[in-house]
């Protein structure tokens, strides 16, 4: 979510009994007359204060439209064309597949477009564009791309998209060498928003950090946080997030690249380079005690509060960079009703913006009641 660190805004009063004080109070004020709560006059002005309070809503949202923290759907859209932002359609996940003959042969072999594979799941990619065998050569790489967009394309392992639909001449198998992924769903309003926010850095061609967090962004809106560093002169190491806090597989890698490495993006003399996180692994181990006084409740205030470790597990991953920091769970715990905590893993580490953290195991051990 965008950062913009203002206050709330409203353009206009609809707070139903705010509005019926203010319409009483200036009719009887323009009138001279007290109006007793029994009058019809009274009563008919009360009757046109859902009217008023529902145009007064409609006036408070539209105007809200114009501004990037309340803009939303299509209004959001609007406003991103102003900086050269658009919304990230929903796309369709790629791998890779490896053709492959059972002997070289002395001709090439075609591998036309739009010839069908399939784990056998009535999910089906097709591959991108005409590729070739070279005489000589066992097998070819051909990039695919599922038939629909959307996530649904994503997560097929190394080895599980076997199936050739329409058999090829001389090809034996067909089977893909990197995990499918880079599948999503329309752009999120929050995510958009705040790479619209993010927008005006990329009007620099100087290759400034945030330039390129905000192209690397637009190769995928499973991309969830970037960070961009310079281990030396003219060189640029992009670290791209992904949804959930997980590294990003080749496919991922690969479209970054090619946006952050264009010549109309980079500088001349950038050297660019997008690498995979480092994830930094640790354990939880966690015990709490309840307040005698919450006795009663003891059973939801467990629920609660083993809840939100989860909820601190996904707060930890959720950036690169981001220290373990255990007194972060001591807070969470205690707002959501433990008396007591002690954490004896994990302890404070401090991570570089290359790296995120990482759970593995997890124990929470409930103390009991406490006085």
């Amino acid at each position: 979510m965008a950062n913009f660190n203002l206050p709330d805004i409203t353009f206009a009063e609809k707070d139903s009994s705010t509005i019926e004080t203010e319409i009483i109070d200036q009719y009887e004020e323009t009138s001279g007359i007290t109006l007793a709560d029994a009058d019809p006059r009274k009563k008919l002005l009360q009757s046109e204060v859902p009217i008023i309070t529902g145009q007064r809503a409609v006036i408070d949202y539209s105007a809200k439209q114009n501004l990037l923290a309340y803009a939303a759907a299509d209004f959001l859209d609007h406003i991103g064309v102003l900086v050269g932002c658009n919304r990230i359609a929903a796309t369709a996940a790629t791998a890779t597949m490896r053709f492959s003959l059972l002997a070289v042969r002395t001709l090439s072999v075609t591998i036309p477009a739009g010839r069908l594979v399939t784990s056998g799941d009535g999910v089906f990619f097709a591959t991108a564009a005409e590729s070739t065998i070279t005489a000589g050569s066992l097998y070819a790489d051909v990039k695919v791309q599922c038939t629909k967009a959307g996530a649904k394309g994503n997560g097929y392992a190394v080895g599980t998209i076997t199936t050739l639909v329409k058999p090829i001449s001389y090809i034996v198998s067909a089977t893909n060498i990197t995990e499918s992924e880079g599948g999503t769903d329309e752009e999120t309003d929050d995510a958009y928003r705040e790479r619209i926010q993010q927008a005006p850095e990329s009007f620099s061609t100087a290759g400034p950090t945030g330039a390129y967090e905000y192209w690397a962004k637009t190769a995928s809106s499973t991309i969830i946080d970037v960070s961009v560093t310079s281990p030396s002169a003219g060189v640029v190491a992009i670290y791209p997030l992904v949804t959930g806090g997980e590294i990003p597989g080749q496919e991922i890698l690969d479209a970054v690249l090619e946006i952050c490495n264009d010549e109309k993006i980079r500088p001349l003399t950038d050297n660019v380079q997008v690498l995979v996180p480092e994830q930094v692994s640790y354990s939880i181990d966690v015990s709490y005690w309840i307040d005698k006084t919450n006795e009663s409740v003891a059973s939801a205030l467990q629920t609660a509060i083993e809840a939100v470790v989860t909820t601190y597990i996904t707060w930890q991953k959720a950036e690169l960079g981001r220290d373990i920091d255990p007194s972060e769970l001591i807070y969470k715990m205690k707002a959501a009703g433990a008396k007591r905590v002690t954490v004896t893993s994990p302890t404070y580490l401090a991570l570089t913006d290359s790296q995120v953290a990482k759970e593995s195991t997890t124990t929470i051990n409930y103390g009991g009641i406490e006085s």
